[in-house]
């Protein structure tokens, strides 16, 4: 009995009675090789411990660096005017989201051929290794760094070198430069990194860039926003350089899903072969342009996490604390006793990343940084635990 499966198929007769018809259980289709070795993502998230805390106490969601508050009024108020309007959802997005790419070029300073809008920068991503990656090809990162893009790389079955610093948080320019060669198909890095928050020297990209010009160097820049640093005036020098960005930081767009790219022309032909021009939804390309025309209530958000990482600098140097403030909108804290300082803090309704087994960051906690209100309360709460 445990070797049978059954479905529902409708019997011969005249009460067309639905009856069992017994499939004898087949070996499942193996999956491609490279994915073979890969382990399934287990995402770890606090959203269901969260909703299950009794209603109107305060928590703190720290661990996946999104915003810590909602996006501009100008999102909301758009979402439902394009709701309202004869364009119904039943209608496919408007293909290659052009008034969102428009509205980049403005944001960017690059022209919308070097522009490219992704479900996400994940999407980004992933886009990039299916359309340039195939089986041997070499691959160097930095770590560590964000473990995505490596999954995404080794789907393809490219062989990824990954490169170790001395400490987690410097940008190790020299062991980078050691691991490369001509032949490396794709160098990936994050600026600010994640999960460390360093911030790459934008005249240390442009020289990779030029002593590397068969490699394509994607720099990640989801947490742009907060470091103000960028290489995008980049994209328009050098043919091997793509800038991927999201809008699930500072923007406060976490659950839309959208992001973009910027590279040559040549590149975003060469993505648009598989790009799907639908691949964003239509709520998501609205919330985003609607966001984009409110770069006052941005700066005012990247202002209150500046002011927050203050607050957070002056309490740990007062508890003797090994923390890092970075530059993007989260803190790095190594502790003594990582899984009781974890459980204090869920106690306390503060839900924090545990990063500690990346390399580097053994005993290390992840916190995103949110409004100055809300970091005042959460001291009061990390007071009781540090």
């Amino acid at each position: 009995m445990s070797s049978l499966n059954y479905r529902l198929r409708a019997k011969k007769s005249e009460d067309n009675a639905p009856a069992l018809r017994e499939v004898r259980a087949r070996k499942a289709i193996e999956v491609a090789p490279a994915v073979q070795a890969l382990t399934p993502y287990i995402a770890v998230t606090s959203q269901a411990a969260i909703e299950a805390r009794p209603n109107g106490e305060t928590t703190f969601k720290l661990d996946w660096n999104e915003s810590t508050i909602a996006p501009s009024p100008r999102v909301h108020e758009a979402i439902l005017a394009h709701l309202s309007s004869h364009r119904d959802l039943n209608w496919y997005p408007q293909l290659g989201s052009t008034d969102l790419v428009d509205a980049l070029q403005k944001y960017t300073g690059v022209s919308g051929e070097h522009i490219l809008a992704t479900n996400g920068s994940d999407d980004a991503l992933q886009l990039i290794c299916n359309t340039y990656l195939s089986e041997g090809d070499k691959v160097v990162a930095p770590v560590p760094t964000y473990n995505h893009f490596l999954v995404f790389a080794e789907s393809r079955g490219a062989d990824i070198t990954r490169v170790c610093a001395d400490t987690a948080f410097t940008s190790n320019i020299e062991g980078i430069r050691d691991a490369m060669s001509q032949d490396t198909r794709i160098l990936y890095l994050v600026s600010p990194n994640n999960p460390t928050g360093v911030v790459l020297d934008p005249k240390d990209v442009e020289a990779l860039c030029q002593d590397y010009p068969e490699t394509l160097i994607i720099l990640d820049e989801a947490y742009f926003e907060f470091s103000q640093v960028t290489g995008m005036p980049l994209v328009r020098e050098y043919p091997n350089l793509i800038v991927t960005r999201t809008f699930s930081k500072a923007f406060g767009l976490a659950s839309l899903r959208v992001g973009y790219l910027a590279a040559d022309p040549r590149i975003i032909e060469g993505l648009s072969r598989i790009y799907n021009p639908k691949s964003v939804n239509a709520l998501g390309q609205v919330a985003a342009v609607a966001a984009l025309s409110d770069l006052d209530y941005l700066n005012d958000f990247l202002a209150e996490v500046r002011a927050s990482k203050e607050l957070l600098r002056e309490f740990f140097a007062s508890k003797n604390a090994d923390a890092q403030i970075t530059p993007a909108n989260f803190v790095v804290v190594r502790v003594d006793n990582l899984p009781e300082t974890l459980r204090a803090l869920e106690a306390r309704g503060v839900y924090v990343r545990d990063r500690s087994g990346y390399p580097g960051l053994k005993d290390c906690l992840r916190m995103s940084v949110g409004t100055v209100e809300q970091t005042e309360k959460l001291i009061e709460r990390l007071a009781e635990v540090f």
